[in-house]
């Protein structure tokens, strides 16, 4: 399917068919990369407990450069699903390369902040030793993968918005299968260790954003990348700040939140933390197909907004709601039936019979409330499509600052439910949220235009 057929499929087709075209190769995409991170610590741990430590003790420093990588790819999807479904091509070509200069200029300034002052965040976050020295290896090289990564966002959000999402996900893949292959080299053969383990996933991560802009510059498609004669646009910049800031600030608060809610689930003991991991894990693969649906629309609202097709995006919305609920009731009742099952298929340590009562328990809450974790995938995909992002930023923040962590501190002081307070707090959070994210989709404002097109 060429890009012509797209944007019409997008525009005319059956949305249902639309949905299932972006959607699946994004959930493909998420279940390469899960693959991916689970291949790669396995050749790290082969090196020894300590390795495998340092490479999580510095995930959330890394995810949280990712989440605003994530936050400008986001609105750099919106704007331009925007001008191409109204047909500006030319004013997307501008977005496009202006897009790029500046998320470059931007992962180039936290690559040389990141690499300096790796040493003092390490040592802020506790450690000491080895962990703290391999910690610092691997981190300084993590952040030299940031323009690559940077420019991978952004080449994936340019696809995205012409709807082609198969493209980005072959490209993962590759990358991925390339970084499992060099991984055993570079920690092995040439005895590089942790610091082999971090050179893969860098030239990994620079030959896929090569690819990407070539790709840009050389295949038909409805953007092109011109840099030739760069002048910085003053308005367009202005334009994806005032996008792409909220959506950050969305990313990394949630990343933020997700890091203080693990302390506060470690408080209850090992048990407790082990079973909220564990069933993390389950829900993580039940709630991928809403995930990729609630990506999806982000274009397909960005484009039928953009050719003023209102009536079309709340379609789109509405299918999408049925699709995702559909899905989420069918994983609440398997869950439902096989949770003993389940719990103990995940189990590492089956006589620890605490973290299997525990989990159990979790399982049975978040159960009900899986519905509701699919809509929130939904009305993020309507509220960054349209570029309201302030309002998937206060269901992202709000979800966890606002509702979810005070409950689970007033349940932890005020009573004596124990690690309950915590599955409560979770699943309440996320009805709280869906009923705001409902109330802002009634109000209509996000269907105000955010960017002029022709």
């Amino acid at each position: 399917m060429d890009t012509k057929q797209r944007r019409d499929l997008i525009l005319n087709g059956s949305i249902y068919k639309v949905i299932i075209t972006l959607s699946i190769p994004i959930m493909i995409n998420n279940l390469i990369q899960t693959l991916y991170n689970l291949a790669d610590g396995v050749w790290v741990s082969k090196l020894g407990s300590v390795y495998f430590a340092a490479t999580a003790f510095v995930w959330p420093v890394n995810f949280l450069f990712i989440s605003l990588g994530i936050g400008v790819s986001i609105a750099g999807t919106s704007l331009l699903s925007q001008l191409i479904g109204a047909g500006d091509y030319e004013e997307a070509n501008r977005y496009s390369s202006q897009l790029i200069v500046l998320s470059l200029i931007f992962s180039v300034c936290f690559t040389i902040i990141g690499y300096l002052v790796s040493p003092h965040i390490i040592k802020l976050m506790g450690a000491t030793g080895d962990l703290a020295d391999y910690s610092n290896i691997y981190l300084r090289i993590t952040f030299l993968d940031m323009p690559f990564m940077f420019l991978f966002f952004n080449f994936n959000s340019i696809m995205n918005a012409q709807g082609n999402t198969m493209l980005p996900t072959v490209l993962s893949g590759i990358s991925a299968i390339l970084n499992v292959i060099l991984d055993p080299i570079f920690i092995f053969t040439f005895n590089m260790g942790i610091a082999g383990a971090a050179i893969a996933t860098l030239i990994s991560k620079a030959l896929l954003s090569f690819a990407g802009i070539y790709i840009l510059y050389k295949t038909p498609t409805m953007i092109k990348l011109k840099l030739k004669g760069f002048k910085f646009d003053k308005d367009i910049i202005s334009k994806l700040v005032s996008v792409g800031v909220p959506s950050s600030i969305g990313q990394t608060g949630s990343a933020l939140g997700f890091m203080v809610l693990n302390g506060f689930i470690a408080s209850y003991g090992t048990a407790t933390m082990a079973a909220f991991g564990m069933i993390n894990r389950v829900t993580s693969l039940i709630m991928q197909p809403a995930m990729g649906i609630g990506a999806a629309l982000t274009s397909i609202v960005g484009q039928n907004l953009g050719s003023g097709q209102i009536d079309r995006v709340r379609e789109a919305f509405k299918k999408s709601s049925i699709f995702t609920i559909s899905f989420s009731v069918a994983g609440l009742i398997l869950l439902l039936l096989l949770d003993k099952e389940i719990v103990n298929f995940f189990m590492q340590s089956k006589d620890d019979l605490e973290v299997i009562s525990q989990g159990i328990s979790f399982l049975r809450f978040i159960s009900f409330s899986m519905p509701l974790m699919g809509m929130f995938s939904v009305f993020q995909g309507v509220f960054q499509g349209s570029g309201h992002t302030k309002y998937s930023m206060a269901m992202e923040v709000g979800r966890l600052w606002l509702v979810r962590l005070p409950m689970i501190l007033m349940f932890k002081h005020f009573t004596n439910i124990g690690p309950t307070g915590i599955w409560f707090s979770m699943s309440f959070s996320n009805l709280i949220v869906c009923i705001y994210g409902l109330a802002i989709y009634k109000r209509g404002q996000w269907q105000r235009k955010v960017i002029r097109t022709v």
